[in-house]
């Protein structure tokens, strides 16, 4: 028997509950692990809450990524005592997801913890982290370097944002922090900001070109934030989207993209090559200790994360919920 939340769908509406369940209802799939911690994210806020259309099929146990240890597996790359975590591929969407104590899924899908890196850390780090390396990764192959110039996070409280803000000081980058909560910006300036300025600076209509300010961007609002960012990038610099929490619009013009060669880059961390996955998780390990994440990371149970979720999808959280399943 394991437990997990599970998300179903009657004519009456959805609903939502932590249930006891047998193995035998485990998806199809070639490696069983044991769950020992997942996160909360904004997208399994919206599947618990049922605000938007994430789950793809029911009943559905959400979470989009999680750690633990192999207990039983067909696939000879994934022994049974294995450490793993996975993040991604679809899982909590449509195929049974973390927030359980027993998973079973394709081999194919799973990233060996990194040497010296716990259950705990890694999903302190979770799947906002691993798309906050993803948003640098993406600066640094554009040639971005700290003596550039500023970078500019949107959406900076939340998971991905202030993670992006711990790695870009650890690489020595001058990061700003935006963010529409008020009172955070002695959290903000702890965890790596430069300095902070408030979102409504940016959810007004830009011009087509602003004064140029911010070497890079790692944006995770989109919607009229995204494009009056891109309007206040410097010439020949980058912008890395990764972010939908102020809408799936994108009111711009190509006016920073040909004259003054910005370039945007698209950040999916759901499908990203396994070679990336690697990569983004070893320079993790590196940089980010477990004392670096206690600032921003809160632990909660299974049972607490209903609740969680709910407030995570309505915006009235700040930094990473940690599950301990």
């Amino acid at each position: 028997m394991f437990r997990a939340i599970v998300i179903d769908k009657q004519a009456s509406g959805q609903t939502c509950a932590v249930r006891e369940l047998d193995d035998s209802a485990l998806p199809a799939g070639d490696v069983t692990i044991a769950i020992e911690y997942s996160t909360l994210n904004y997208k399994d806020g919206l599947a618990i809450s049922g605000s938007a259309p994430v789950v793809r099929s029911f009943p559905m146990v959400p979470g989009i990524d999680f750690a633990g240890e192999v207990v039983a597996s067909e696939d000879p790359r994934w022994p049974v005592g294995k450490r793993v975590l996975l993040n991604g591929w679809g899982v909590g969407e449509r195929h049974w997801g973390g927030l359980s104590t027993r998973a079973r899924v394709s081999g194919d899908w799973l990233v060996a913890l990194p040497e010296g890196m716990s259950a705990r850390q890694a999903m302190a780090i979770g799947t906002a982290g691993y798309t906050a390396m993803l948003c640098v990764m993406a600066l640094q192959k554009h040639g971005l370097k700290p003596e550039d110039g500023d970078i500019l996070v949107t959406g900076a409280s939340g998971g991905v944002g202030s993670i992006a803000l711990m790695l870009l000081k650890k690489l020595g980058y001058s990061a700003w922090a935006m963010t529409g909560k008020a009172g955070e910006e002695a959290y903000l300036r702890e965890i790596g900001a430069a300095g902070v300025m408030d979102r409504a600076e940016y959810q007004q209509a830009s011009r087509p070109l602003e004064r140029e300010r911010w070497a890079g961007v790692i944006d995770c609002v989109g919607g009229t934030v995204l494009a009056h960012a891109c309007a206040c990038v410097r010439y020949d610099g980058a912008v890395a989207a990764c972010g939908l929490a102020g809408g799936m619009d994108l009111p711009a013009t190509v006016a920073p993209f040909i004259l003054r060669g910005v370039t945007l880059y698209g950040i999916d961390s759901v499908m990203c090559p396994h070679s990336r996955r690697e990569a983004a998780w070893q320079q993790l390990a590196t940089l980010l200790g477990a004392a670096d994440l206690e600032a921003n990371t809160r632990e909660i149970g299974l049972d607490e994360a209903i609740a969680a979720a709910q407030g995570l999808s309505a915006g009235q959280h700040v930094g990473r919920f940690l599950v301990r399943v």
